[in-house]
């Protein structure tokens, strides 16, 4: 019986190839296992997919890597119930469900939470993407699925290029809702911020840059993380956005940028697989490992 299962995807087990990226990645779950491991708390690594695995064997089964959901989400999602029946979730079935979908977005908005600008387009719309954009009076925007990662099917639209984007969205439309936002000029002047919650509080943040020449943060897309210090504005928008969530999340990562207006806002509010940057805040694994501790 283990009182943690560490949740990755089947990338991350045991790669036999290993880069920089990797090995961030293998990082931050071992810091997470050995800060466990200090509170006698026995633990093990286990991708979601793997059908071998009892889930009944486990008192808590704690998202981490499981990055390879987007692309198997059916799979994912059945996976998600039957395993909710199981064992304990953290951060909890209802929370996990609610923030796969990015129309929280629209939820956090109607709780007075500064976010960016987001217009939902549900599956099956017949507007052209310069019909949307016609209609809205915007221009130079950012178009994405509202279930996604990592930047899948994420694209930067302008005057120019609206055509050429057509017959994706439109492939896209069929199936999918996506969503669209006016670009946010402070992810190329700055960045993007993320601050990490746990409990509830914050504990660390990094600016995420992206390579010249993309707007794509990622280190996925050659993007680069520096530390960075948040003014009280944006902490406290961070900790809003995580109060205002109908659950509260054991931990959390708020991304933020200032909006074109100048204010900060929440671009995404990630509660179920986030990279927390454990290794730029070795104390923020053994907060949440003494979070997890409280819950078994």
């Amino acid at each position: 019986m283990f009182d943690v299962v560490i949740l990755t995807d089947e990338r991350y087990v045991n790669p036999k190839k290993r880069n920089e990226y990797v090995n961030n990645v293998m990082k931050e779950d071992q810091l997470v296992m050995d800060a466990l491991a200090k509170l006698d708390l026995k633990t093990k690594k286990v991708a979601w997919s793997d059908t071998s695995f009892d889930w009944s064997q486990t008192k808590m089964a704690l998202f981490r890597t499981t990055w390879d959901y987007a692309e198997k989400f059916v799979e994912f999602s059945d996976w998600l119930m039957e395993v909710s029946m199981k064992t304990k979730l953290v951060n909890d079935y209802e929370t996990i469900i609610w923030n796969l979908d990015k129309h929280y977005l629209d939820d956090l908005k109607n709780k007075d939470v500064n976010v960016v600008e987001t217009h939902f387009i549900e599956p099956g719309d017949p507007r052209s993407l310069q019909n949307i954009h016609d209609e809205l009076g915007w221009k130079n925007t950012v178009l994405k699925p509202a279930i996604s990662a990592a930047a899948k099917d994420t694209f930067k639209l302008a005057p120019d290029t609206i055509a050429e984007h057509e017959d994706r969205f439109t492939y896209l439309i069929k199936d999918e809702t996506m969503m669209l936002q006016p670009f946010q000029d402070d992810v190329l002047t700055r960045g993007e911020l993320s601050l990490m919650l746990i409990g509830g509080k914050y504990t660390h943040a990094v600016l995420k840059v992206a390579k010249p020449g993309d707007f794509r943060v990622q280190d996925d897309f050659g993007g680069t993380v520096e530390d960075y210090t948040p003014t009280r504005a944006e902490i406290d928008l961070a900790i809003a956005a995580v109060n205002a969530c109908e659950h509260t999340p054991l931990y959390a990562r708020v991304d933020i940028v200032n909006d074109n207006n100048g204010n900060p806002a929440v671009s995404e509010l990630e509660l179920v697989e986030p990279e927390m940057w454990f290794r730029k805040n070795e104390q923020a694994a053994e907060m949440l490992a003494k979070e997890i501790r409280k819950l078994l």
